[in-house]
């Protein structure tokens, strides 16, 4: 039996993800969570074989949610599902850790497939993913924003969807003076002047669902 928890702050998606994964005789949900501090939680119960893990969450986002799960949950496969585009996103969370990404817009089956894949502590990759993982793909594919680190992200993140700095300090645990640090570089990294640039950039790159 495969042990899976679900993180996602829509009910509707946890309800739908429940009722799917349980009309399977080898996967039951054992835990569900709404954000990134939930999940710890969830985790902690034990026995927990697959993470099923949003990007996009209220307070920290799901990278947050991702480095914190390698930090203190390991073992637990996490199986990233979201709205994201793969393009953007698969090639830093799999760097992460993650064992799968699956787009919201897959084949339901897909979504089974990974569960076990990952249940059994296998990466589960999909074809168009797997040829971004190579190196000659990946480097005639590189992007302004494929050097930043993973917290020069979140922080991009944020600015984009104009959430003020204060609150990025908070949400982020930083000081206001390292968001202004983190700003000024991904002004410089990106070739960018003003936050309304950001946003452009981030919605031109596909990097916001």
């Amino acid at each position: 039996m495969i042990d899976v928890g679900i993180v996602d702050d829509h009910p509707v998606v946890r309800l739908a993800l429940r009722q799917y994964l349980e009309s399977h005789d080898d996967m039951r949900v054992v835990g569900e969570a709404t954000n990134a501090v939930e999940a710890l939680d969830v985790v902690r119960t034990g026995g927990l074989k697959v993470l099923i893990l949003d990007l996009d969450l209220p307070g920290r986002s799901g990278l947050d949610a991702m480095a914190m799960l390698r930090r203190q949950a390991p073992k637990v496969g996490v199986l990233i599902f979201t709205g994201y585009p793969s393009e953007q996103y698969a090639l830093k969370l799999f760097r992460m850790g993650a064992r799968a990404f699956v787009p919201k817009n897959s084949e339901l089956d897909v979504l089974a497939n990974a569960v076990r894949a990952v249940g059994a502590g296998r990466r589960w990759i999909l074809p168009s993913q797997a040829e971004m993982m190579l190196p000659s793909e990946q480097s005639s594919r590189t992007q302004l924003h494929d050097v930043l680190t993973y917290r020069e992200l979140q922080v991009l993140l944020k600015l984009a969807r104009g959430v003020h700095s204060a609150q990025i300090a908070d949400n982020l645990a930083l000081s206001m003076k390292s968001v202004s640090t983190y700003r000024t570089r991904l002004l410089e990294k990106l070739g960018v002047a003003s936050n309304s640039e950001l946003t452009y950039y981030a919605l031109k790159h596909r990097l916001l669902d």
